[in-house]
């Protein structure tokens, strides 16, 4: 194998880096046999998203399975959320290659155990690191069989099983793919819908034309509300590269929070499961446990991550998850994320109101939110001490990174893993001082 820094694209719960620099066929295809190695796989299923290198990686990563005695299910093209539900449904462990967000010229795989559990550092990960390292692997048993099979048909009836469908109705919206699996997935599923969707950049293209499939950057939704203002929608919806996350803009063309929709489904999931638990990760605004208490449920806080959240629905039973990055978790959908079930049901509860998005959504407009901020620092503990100090008389958090809270008002600044970058959310019962404490913390940050 070519002189590979496996440690830059391994990351906590994937793979990621440039094709073919940092990622090629001989290192997708020693995976390919580490993964079956770990898990002493018989049979895994694997998908992969439109880019130009995820045909070729795929199949280098088959190839290597297949080798080291595993048989696979091949999907072909299909979502992210599609390769939970196959692992989930068919109890295999599977790997989809895709980069989610990221530009066209990387890739990268996901991989999860049999039920959709997914495969970090902790789990798995870094002994597959070091499997590809080496290039020792144990004897194959016997060579794998390959098959294709197409699980649109099911992961369709699926989705459609988190809603009501008489309780639809024929309401405009826009949906703009980016140019990512969202234009495979989402057709099946609305054509049996009375909706009648206007869509943007349905078209499978890996380079990504018209915009980055990234629709957490505000700049990225531009082409969004100008079609919903122009069509007069109801609602404007964004996928992001490989569909498992999705955002909202509503009838006025504005950027919906994921932690007032969040607010939104945790009501709807306790009306049809009363009592129940609700995971919501920390940097979610309040409006999301206090919608989850007042509903009956139980509210439970965790870390920002999938891993984290997942494990710990796992560990409670929770029905439902949520993060303030456009994550959703359904314990039915194998406690993994689904951006279009997600859609259907946002789209339910406004069949259901009769009024608007903006109307369905006012009961969770509680506080004024910075939205994450954020600020490139060399030294991110050096600037987390002089932000904790300037505000010694609040109530001090360091579950994930550092949560201060107040009264009237509560932030979260966390460290990003990969990147020199503090995360900054600010919320506030009031605008004013939700603004004057915002521009303080920055100023501390960023000297």
């Amino acid at each position: 194998m070519a002189v590979v820094d496996l440690d830059a694209i391994f990351k906590a719960y994937d793979i990621r880096g440039l094709y073919p620099d940092q990622l090629d066929e001989e290192v997708a295809h020693r995976a390919g046999r580490a993964f079956v190695s770990l898990l002493d796989a018989r049979s895994i299923v694997v998908a992969h998203d439109m880019r130009s290198s995820s045909e070729p990686l795929s199949a280098a990563f088959i190839s290597g399975a297949a080798t080291q005695g595993s048989d696979v299910i091949d999907m072909g093209l299909a979502t992210t959320d599609m390769l939970y539900y196959a692992s989930g449904s068919l109890d295999m462990s599977g790997v989809v290659f895709t980069a989610s967000h990221n530009p066209s010229k990387y890739n990268g795989m996901k991989m999860v155990r049999a039920g959709a559990l997914p495969v970090g550092s902790e789990s798995g990960m870094n002994d597959i690191k070091e499997m590809v390292a080496s290039g020792e692997f144990p004897r194959p048993p016997r060579l794998g069989q390959i098959t294709r099979r197409n699980l649109m048909p099911e992961f369709v009836k699926h989705v459609l099983s988190f809603v009501d469908v008489k309780a639809l109705r024929p309401l405009k919206v826009v949906i703009d793919a980016g140019n990512g699996m969202a234009g495979l997935s989402v057709p099946r599923v609305f054509e049996r819908l009375p909706f009648e969707v206007v869509p943007l950049y349905f078209e499978l293209d890996g380079t990504f034309p018209n915009h980055p499939a990234d629709p957490i950057q505000p700049e990225n939704l531009a082409a969004l509300r100008a079609a919903v203002l122009e069509h007069k929608a109801v609602a404007g919806i964004a996928f992001d590269g490989d569909a498992d996350r999705v955002f909202f803009v509503d009838e006025k063309a504005e950027p919906v929070s994921a932690s007032l929709l969040g607010a939104m489904i945790a009501k709807v999931m306790l009306e049809q499961h009363p009592g129940e638990k609700i995971v919501y990760s920390l940097t979610c605004s309040r409006v999301v446990p206090e919608t989850i208490i007042e509903n009956g449920g139980e509210p439970i806080r965790t870390r920002v991550g999938h891993s984290f959240i997942k494990q710990v629905m796992a560990e409670t039973g929770a029905v439902f998850g949520t993060e303030h990055s456009g994550h959703f978790y359904l314990r039915d959908h194998y406690r993994a994320e689904c951006g279009v079930i997600t859609a259907l049901q946002t789209l339910e509860v406004i069949s259901r109101s009769g009024g608007s998005f903006s109307d369905a959504l006012a009961p969770y407009r509680r506080y004024w939110n910075s939205g994450e901020i954020n600020s490139e620092v060399a030294d991110k503990e050096g600037a987390m001490r002089r932000v904790e100090q300037a505000f010694p008389d609040g109530s001090h958090d360091h579950t994930d990174g550092l949560l201060i809270d107040y009264d009237e008002w509560w932030f979260s600044l966390r460290p990003s893993n990969t990147e020199p970058l503090l995360r900054l959310n600010v919320e506030a019962r009031d605008a004013s001082v939700g603004e004057a404490h915002r521009d303080q913390i920055l100023s501390i940050i960023r000297g």
